[in-house]
Order: C-alpha cells, then structure tokens, then sequence
C-alpha cells in the first residue's frame, strides 16, 4: 500500500447536454465519470481532482448566494475567499448578512429585483465572475431566481458549487494553495507516475501495472 499520499475522487456530470435541467443534485443521481487523484494531503488531492475534471479556478470574482439557514456555517468560509483578494458578489438577503459581519461584498440583483445594483445574469453572461456558490436549501424562497443563476452558470462554462462541504473544503484547499503550501497541482497520469518511480519507491513488483 503506498505511504504518503491521499486519495480523492471528483465527480463528472453532463449538465451542459441537458439542456433546462437545474444542476443541483440529489442523493439518487449518479455522476457520468470520476476522476480520481493522490496528493500529499486532502486538500492537494481534492484540487487536483477537481482541476482535472475541467474545474477553473477563480481568478478575479466570486459570486454567492446562500440559503439564510446556512450563513453562519458558510460566513468564515467566504471571508476566507475575500481575504485571498477575490471581489465578492452577493445576492440581497447574502449581501445584508455579510455587512452585517463586515465581510465586504458588492450588492447584486436578481432580474426581476430593484433597479440600482449590477443584474446577476449579466454579470453572468459577461462572464464578470469567476465561480458561483449558490447554496439554497428547501426553504429557500428565490427558488426561480437560483435556478436561473445555476443554470446560466452552467451554460456559460462558469464553475458552480452547491454543496455547504464541498465550498468549506474548497475555500480550506485555496487558502493553502495561495500560501505556498501544497506541494503542486499538476495532476500526471498514473502511468507517468509509475515511469518516475524507482524500485524502492514502488509498492507492487516493478514488473506489475508497469
């Protein structure tokens, strides 16, 4: 068994076929590939996973929306994004709870919302932002507005998180990333692995999956 690494496994999905169908998922849907990845960590694993199924990483903005019942879990997961140098954009209820933790966030506005803010779809179209976090819940009331920027995410190519867990592990994965502290993204086959490695580093006979 190798010693040193991690394991991590991303998931693939085919939203950009489906044409009208929310990307959101549920526990009985099933992905259309994976892709699995080692790393010196979980987090090295989990962006090189990620990275490798097509994911872009965030340059200049992000964009989030989150259920209500959900921001006091994601509020230090934001700030972290922020604090990397990301402009954040949030939608209404989103925007007034991270004033209110002094979290700075640009306003923007759901397309049938009061004039005097940037209109969410643009920005999407646009292609101003980077990464969409869109977090509802089942209380969600905006759900024609989430769907339409969860969609319009996708038809874009513009990279969507929907899952609490996943944008914690992510904004975790970043904060080391942009520190120096991962020891490299650059996923190499598992082929390319095994040409580099000597024979006190193998764990199998060199003759076998060589």
């Amino acid at each position: 068994r190798p010693s040193g690494y991690v394991g991590g496994k991303a998931p693939m999905f085919s939203f950009t076929r489906l044409r009208g169908a929310d990307p959101v998922l549920g526990v009985e849907m099933a992905s259309t590939g994976e892709v699995a990845c080692f790393g010196a960590d979980k987090h090295e694993a989990f962006l090189k996973a990620l990275m490798s199924t097509g994911f872009k990483m965030p340059e200049k903005s992000i964009l989030v929306s989150v259920q209500e019942s959900l921001q006091d879990e994601m509020v230090h997961s934001i700030h972290s994004l922020q604090e990397l140098g990301y402009e954040i954009f949030a939608t209404a209820r989103t925007h007034a709870y991270l004033t209110e933790k002094h979290v700075p966030a640009t306003l923007v506005r759901y397309p049938n919302g009061p004039e005097g803010s940037p209109e969410v779809s643009s920005l999407l179209r646009e292609k101003e932002i980077d990464l969409v976090i869109n977090l509802p819940t089942s209380e969600s009331k905006e759900i024609d507005n989430n769907y339409l920027i969860r969609r319009t995410s996708v038809d874009f190519g513009i990279p969507l998180l929907t899952n609490p867990q996943l944008v914690k592990l992510f904004a975790e994965s970043l904060v080391r990333h942009k520190r120096g502290e991962l020891l490299g993204l650059e996923a190499k086959s598992l082929f390319d692995h095994y040409q580099s490695e000597t024979e006190e580093d193998t764990w199998s006979g060199m003759s076998e999956f060589h």
